[in-house]
This record gives structure tokens, sequence and C-alpha cells, in this order.
């Protein structure tokens, strides 16, 4: 099976990142920021992380038109927010998927960047990589330790979050099926998490 992988860069110095992408043998990696610059981890700015990639023979590419969180078109947010489901819909996120599934099989194994250190909490893996999952790629998630957690276990932990109670339903009810939940759950945490235009900014990275 393909493997996509993401990582968080606010859980390395630019060593243990750079180490970390080789441990695991990744040679492109797929910038998901609106803004691909820091004001806190400056190593990370484009112009400087796209040489430091290069020296490592790491390709750099920025897909911020394909998979930023910060969208222009207004279409995308409902009730206030990006609809990651509205989005993932869209032909330029459809085009940044074929351009990434066409290349695995010339040998490229991808790493989507973003800041956060949990990927739970960022649209990187709530919204990109799910939809690479969806359609049959395995995905690995780096934590800030260096170890995996797969999509399996984020959809048990959003499962968990939004659906603690799930077995002590009463005889009288019948429970959503698991794929139910999960959906759910996806849906409830792009709530959570996503870009609101007419919140006050923030200073983190997107």
């Amino acid at each position: 099976m393909s493997e996509i992988y993401t990582i968080g860069y606010s859980g390395f110095d630019i060593e243990s990142f750079i180490s970390t992408l080789k441990k695991y043998d990744i040679n492109s990696l797929i910038d998901v920021r609106s803004n691909p610059h820091s004001k806190i981890y400056l190593d990370y700015n484009k112009e400087v992380l796209s040489k430091v990639l290069n020296r490592n023979k790491i390709y750099y590419r920025n897909y911020v038109k394909e998979f930023g969180a910060r969208q222009l078109d207004t279409k995308y947010y409902t009730n206030g927010y990006l609809n990651f489901s509205l989005f993932t819909q869209s032909e330029q996120f459809r085009e940044g998927m074929r351009k990434i599934l066409n290349s695995i099989p010339l040998g490229y194994t991808f790493v989507l960047m973003c800041s956060e250190k949990d990927p739970i909490s960022c649209h990187r893996n709530i919204m990109v990589a799910r939809e690479f999952y969806k359609n049959g790629i395995e995905i690995k998630n780096i934590l800030s330790d260096g170890s995996i957690l797969t999509q399996q276990e984020i959809e048990k932990r959003l499962v968990d979050m939004y659906f603690p109670n799930r077995d002590q339903l009463s005889f009288f009810e019948t429970p959503p099926s698991w794929n139910e939940m999960v959906r759910q759950a996806y849906k409830y945490q792009n709530e959570i998490i996503g870009y609101r235009p007419n919140a006050e900014e923030d200073v983190g990275d997107e």
C-alpha cells in the first residue's frame, strides 16, 4: 500500500526535523501552510527551509492554493469557517491530490507539513490526509518524538473525543455505525479547527 506522512515542525529543531525525514526515507515535502512563513520558527520560513531541504536532497513545494487552510473563495466557508468536506471536492484540491498520487509510483515519498505538533489539531490531517486515506493511501503521522500515529489511531481518538459514551446507549436506542461516528467526529473537529476569516488574528502558522 502507498503511504504519505504528515509532520508538524513546531516539535522539532531544524536538525532533528531533517534527521526525522531521512529516517523515514522522505524525499518530497509538501508545505500546506497558507502563509509559508513563521514569526517564531524562523528556520521554517519558506526561503530558508527550501534551501535546507535542497541541500539534503529533499524536494520542496508549497501547496497553498491546493491544500491551504485559509482559502480566498468565500463559497467554501459555511457557518463562518472553512468547510473541509466542501473544499476537498474543489478542482484545485483534487488537482493537488492527482499530482501527488501520480508521483508516488515514480519513487517520491511525501510528507505533508504544517506547524502543529498534534496532527488531530491540524488541517493537514483532518482535511488533507483524510482525503488521501479515503483513497486508499496509508497515512503515517510523525509525532514530535519521531514516532508514528496511524490514521486508524487518529480516527479512534476522534471517536473517543466526541462519542465517549457510545457503549452506554440504552437498549432501545440504535447506536450509530462506526463509520458514521467517524464521519461526524471529523465534522465536529472541522468546526473546532477550521479557519474563521472574521476571527481575531493569532500568531500561529497555518
